[in-house]
């Protein structure tokens, strides 16, 4: 099995419960030959683990999930921006 751990730190609360609410259908989805579980730690991180079977499914996963991120954290702020 191979593994991954991505820990993220945000500045603020809201902004982790947003991501976190965001990529947690992702995690709850099964995905083949890959097991994935997403944890807030201390209001401030987001703890993603990857499990797969062989290197290239973690790297899609880890890819994948980065996208999500990414997306989910640009999205944010777009609409932040129209709110003010």
């Amino acid at each position: 099995m191979r593994s991954a751990v991505i820990e993220i730190e945000f500045e603020e609360r809201k902004d982790l419960d947003i991501i976190f609410r965001s990529v947690k259908p992702e995690v709850e989805k099964e995905i083949p030959k890959t097991k994935v579980s997403i944890e807030k730690i201390d209001n401030k991180m987001m703890i993603l683990r990857i499990e797969s079977k062989d290197t290239s499914s973690l790297r899609a996963a880890c890819n994948s999930f980065l996208r999500w991120i990414e997306t989910a954290r640009s999205v944010k702020e777009v609409i932040e921006v129209e709110d003010n």
